[in-house]
């Protein structure tokens, strides 16, 4: 047999693009010591008879308990339980150590608040090279209503569902929520791309208001922090939402503005009269953007440049912005930019996976 054209770290990184849920298997040995490991490698293979199998490696300290023992279980972590299977993905002598359990069948422990837990007696196994693979028989079930514990390019990861079917008639806070929960992973990756600060934009009860910061690698500044409420006209955030929300709103917000700044009438007039031209820039181009603003310099110690792309939802509203903020002489926020491309394919992304249709926009 030839040797492969790729070697071992290789083929790792390529497995890593699967993304699995996480698990946590647990079995008891002959008496009764309870022992248990972080697994992925977790599948189904039939429904009649109801088979499941995993794979554990050779040298795994607990594998000759695994090997031995006649039953074990099967707990899907949910999406908040990170630290447990960060626990027991680790060498530790007392994994169950602060771990809330119940007794399952044949006394083995099942992790409690997680997703799903199967309960199985061990069927056979297999050699699988530098593993073994068991084959299971499903005894018994249970599911919550939590969301699950997903993982890919070695990095936890959300799972959401990819299309939503959201009507028309649902409250619109629906919608919003469900975009926050998507757009929460997607800052992330598109931080991680570009290695810039992102940050995640809502219309609160008091105007655009930051729910959530992505640094990147060289923060911007300690300051950075959630529920900030920002300026309309100030803000690329604010300008985002400026531009596509019903007029009624967007004034209400600036009249709290205006009073605090204390502007005359004519000025408030005036300011108007400018927001308007420069929305209907900022629809043409998809972006609003701010360039070398002082505005937030006691936050983030320095002029900044920011741009900002809108996330509509199914009816065309708008229900988020994705805003990219930085230090004035580093961040390039043109329109024809690799930044501006990367911001926008996301937003669009996101705005297809609610629902939204460019002939939906008002």
């Amino acid at each position: 047999m030839s040797e492969p054209a790729f070697d071992a770290r290789e083929l790792r990184n390529v497995l890593s693009v699967f993304v699995t849920g996480v698990t946590v298997i647990t079995t008891v040995d002959a008496s009764g010591k309870a022992y248990g490991l972080t697994a992925n490698s977790f599948s189904s293979v039939s429904l009649d008879p109801p088979l499941i199998l995993w794979s554990q490696s050779l040298n795994a300290a607990s594998f000759p308990v695994f090997r031995d023992a006649g039953h074990f279980a099967v707990s899907i972590l949910a999406d908040d339980q990170v630290a447990i299977s960060n626990g027991f993905a680790k060498a530790n002598p007392d994994k169950f150590a602060d771990v809330r359990t119940r007794p399952g069948l044949n006394g083995i422990p099942l992790i409690e608040d997680c997703a799903a837990t199967l309960e199985c007696t061990k069927v056979t196994s297999y050699p699988g090279g530098d593993h073994v693979v068991f084959l299971g028989r499903v005894e018994r079930i249970k599911r919550s209503q939590r969301r699950p514990l997903a993982f890919s390019g070695g990095k936890y990861v959300i799972a959401h569902p990819h299309d939503l079917d959201l009507k028309l008639s649902q409250a619109r806070s629906i919608a919003e929520l469900q975009a926050v929960r998507m757009a929460t992973q997607a800052i992330v990756d598109l931080s991680d791309e570009l290695d810039e600060t992102v940050g995640l934009g809502v219309w609160g009860n008091k105007g655009p208001t930051i729910v959530r910061w992505e640094e990147s690698r060289q923060p911007l500044s300690e300051n950075l922090r959630t529920g900030l409420v920002l300026p309309v006209l100030k803000s690329s955030t604010g300008l985002a939402f400026a531009a596509h929300l019903p007029r009624g709103l967007v004034i209400d917000a600036l009249e709290n503005e205006f009073s605090s700044e204390r502007l005359p009438q004519s000025a408030a007039e005036a300011t108007l009269d400018q927001l308007d031209h420069h929305t209907a820039e900022i629809r043409h181009t998809g972006f609003s953007r701010l360039l070398g603003s002082a505005t937030f310099s006691e936050w983030y110690g320095g002029e900044i440049n920011a741009i900002s792309a809108p996330v509509f939802a199914r009816d065309g509203q708008i229900v988020l912005a994705l805003t990219i903020i930085g230090s004035a002489d580093k961040l390039d926020v043109g329109l024809d930019g690799n930044l501006a491309k990367a911001l926008g394919r996301t937003a669009r992304m996101l705005s297809t996976r609610l629902g939204y249709l460019e002939r939906n926009k008002p």
